[in-house]
């Protein structure tokens, strides 16, 4: 079918990614800048605020799509995907529904999908009580504004909190802003190692739509691995090597491979863990992945802007213990699309492929 007189669609793009640039290429899109008119708009979160804020006065036309909601930090914000879960399981309570039952411990046994958690300075009475019942516990500690391992740290001792502790003789407690607030969890210390080291799952979820809820689960994610073999030993605890997967931190390491980035797809995984440990239960971890994806959805579903002029495409990050549960740990709302290695390359480009097809099916206008 020839597609003649159908105006060119128009694109504009916050980074200077390949595997988006050459998607919009491909398609024989029309660059423009983001202050033109555009059809299509791959923005960053920064500019996100400024089109959706109340004094730009901007208002998108019908055939304007963008790759954010307006509030997405309340999925992809530690501490307001942790508050938003939270408040999701305890409304399934009040509503008497099946999902939300618990066991003799009175432990969520189909919601007990994110590790126990605390802010930090608001929840730190909560926390200490926690932590004196379990003094072995390690604990992770992230700020909520943050992202790529940035100001990540473990603690196993109250000493190290010192400084969000109230000081009652003085009483002048202030605060920190939101840029200080923190999220104290509960270290996973037992994950599946493979080859001895930890890694953890990133998944891609497109949403198209909040209420209904309308999401997509990429098929190929990728598994990314520590560099330094795993030890739970507390005098290991500030060696970032072994703790956190992220990319940004181990390709410092000097064990770090540039071949293979430290990845593996997520069928390599799934094929690995079928070998090992059994197909059946394989299934079962990743219908749980599944699920927690779609549960961590409905949890924010009423509280997002549910814009139709909007998509957003989340990298959802995933640990798995040795029992073969999976955690949800944080969603975040620009994963990177800067390609380590050449399957990164190929794997992202495909994404970005796929994405758009689904958001503006080739040979229309949004």
């Amino acid at each position: 079918m020839q597609r003649t007189g159908m105006a060119r669609l128009k694109y504009a793009c916050d980074m200077d990614k390949s595997v988006l640039l050459n998607n919009f290429e491909a398609r024989g899109w029309v660059p423009v800048s983001p202050d033109d008119d555009w059809n299509f708009y791959w923005a960053g979160v920064q500019s996100i605020r400024n089109v959706f804020s109340i004094d730009s006065g901007y208002r998108l036309t019908d055939d304007q799509v963008i790759n954010h909601f307006p509030n997405h930090v309340e999925l992809t914000r530690k501490d307001l995907m942790v508050k938003n879960i939270k408040r999701y399981r305890k409304d399934l309570e009040k509503e008497g529904s099946p999902l939300a039952e618990k066991d003799e411990n009175g432990r969520f046994i189909h919601l007990d999908f994110i590790p126990l958690t605390f802010m930090l300075p608001a929840d730190y009475n909560l926390f200490v009580e926690e932590f004196r019942k379990n003094p072995n516990t390690t604990w992770i500690m992230k700020p909520c504004g943050k992202a790529r391992g940035i100001g990540i740290f473990l603690v196993n001792k109250l000493s190290q909190l010192k400084k969000w502790s109230r000081d009652s003789k003085t009483n002048n407690f202030t605060p920190p802003t939101s840029k200080d607030t923190y999220v104290i969890s509960k270290y996973i210390d037992n994950p599946l190692l493979i080859g001895g080291k930890k890694f953890d799952l990133r998944l891609y979820v497109l949403v198209t739509s909040f209420r209904p809820l309308k999401c997509y689960m990429y098929r190929l994610g990728f598994a990314r691995f520590c560099t330094v073999k795993y030890n739970a030993s507390v005098n290991e605890l500030d060696n970032m090597f072994v703790h956190l997967t992220n990319v940004s931190i181990q390709k410092q390491g000097e064990d770090y491979n540039a071949v293979h980035g430290g990845k593996w797809t997520v069928q390599n995984m799934r094929l690995f863990l079928e070998g090992t440990r059994g197909k059946e239960v394989t299934d079962k971890l990743f219908d749980e992945i599944n699920w927690q994806t779609v549960h961590s959805l409905k949890a924010v579903s009423g509280n997002i802007s549910n814009d139709r002029h909007c998509f957003e495409c989340y990298g959802y990050d995933y640990i798995v213990d040795d029992n073969l549960k999976p955690w949800l740990i944080e969603v975040n709302a620009s994963p990177s699309l800067t390609s380590t290695t050449s399957s990164d390359r190929i794997m992202k480009y495909r994404l970005m492929n796929d994405l758009i097809n689904i958001v503006i099916p080739p040979g229309q206008m949004p």
